[in-house]
């Protein structure tokens, strides 16, 4: 595939803090060139992660958005077409997924990325699929990871009960497979209508959050939780973890705010045996090449709730802000407007 002729290209982006869906816009702008370490990508999916409206919201302020306007998509999926200066491993015609946090520019028909933040895609995963992966999937991983989950069913480590909330959500249905996948007992909450989804993906069990046992976290067998991996966008106070977690547990908080921060920071200083971890990830090309395979094999399934082409990106935004969306939402580039 060649490199672009024209010079411009259709993006979506945002030029002030706020707005919602509605601040977004379809414009017209150069395309990107590669810089040196970087790879030029034909986009054709994207997916939209609550860190993209966040961002929008103003909670990386004033550091993020680096500047306006901002094309905002982390996730980037798609083919090769240039090379920056010094890259060697990848070439034009390469089917790849990539990060690029924190420059964004995913939602667009073009875009930029590191190399070394890129990973080929077998044609056994679409680029629905591989959209999925960068932020969520990655999330999903090393919260385990951080918690000391093997995802070796055959290892010698202790088999563990792991409590994920909003388990039906883009991280969470990651984040059941992966600690289904090393033989852990797998607890999930999520709304009503997405109890039979979570436990087809490996869940032991699953709370309706919207009830008086799913709102306490109670495993319905008992059970005490050496690990939760909260996804869930709205935080919980300590005092609902506590009294479910087992000695030594562990609460990864994917989406930390000051209460988390100021938490750990107090369990730290008291040498508390039960934990909050607030997370931040820094995603690796390694750790994206082994979910990517796992795809491939069959033993991680991307759940895709809807998808909009790159006209109607407004619409998939808004469908991420409600907090109802089942999985992923993907923007394609080639979709039919």
């Amino acid at each position: 595939m060649a490199a672009p002729s024209s010079g411009t290209m259709r993006a979506v982006q945002y030029d002030r803090y706020g707005g919602g869906a509605q601040g977004l816009k379809l414009v017209e702008v150069p395309v990107p060139s590669p810089k040196k370490g970087e790879v030029l990508i034909r986009m054709e999916a994207t997916s939209i992660n609550v860190v993209d409206w966040k961002f929008q919201k103003g909670v990386g302020r004033p550091v993020m958005p680096r500047k306006f306007p901002f094309i905002s998509g982390f996730d980037l999926a798609g083919e090769v077409v240039a090379l920056g200066r010094g890259v060697t491993n990848f070439k034009p015609g390469d089917k790849v997924i990539a990060i690029n946090f924190p420059n964004g520019g995913g939602l667009a028909e073009y875009a930029v990325a590191l190399a070394s933040l890129t990973a080929l895609r077998p044609p056994e995963v679409s680029a629905a699929e591989g959209a999925c992966l960068p932020v969520a999937a990655v999330t999903a991983l090393r919260s385990l990871e951080t918690a000391g989950i093997s995802f070796d069913p055959h290892g010698s480590g202790r088999r563990k009960n792991v409590l994920v909330t909003a388990a039906s959500g883009g991280v969470g249905h990651f984040a059941v497979q992966l600690a289904r996948m090393g033989g852990h007992h797998v607890t999930a909450t999520c709304g009503a209508r997405n109890l039979g989804l979570v436990k087809s993906l490996g869940a032991d069990e699953a709370l309706d959050y919207a009830t008086p046992e799913g709102a306490a976290l109670r495993s319905p067998s008992g059970r005490r939780y050496d690990v939760v991996v909260h996804c869930a966008k709205t935080g919980f106070p300590w005092s609902v973890f506590e009294p479910v977690l087992a000695g030594g547990g562990m609460v990864v908080d994917i989406t930390p705010g000051f209460a988390s921060v100021a938490t750990a920071l107090v369990q730290r200083l008291t040498f508390s045996k039960k934990r909050l971890v607030p997370l931040i990830v820094s995603p690796k090309k390694e750790e994206m090449e082994l979910l990517v395979g796992m795809v491939k094999q069959g033993k991680l399934k991307t759940v895709i709730d809807s998808r909009y082409p790159l006209s109607r990106a407004q619409e998939g935004w808004g469908k991420s802000m409600s907090g109802h969306a089942t999985g992923k939402i993907v923007v394609e580039m080639g979709g039919a407007d």
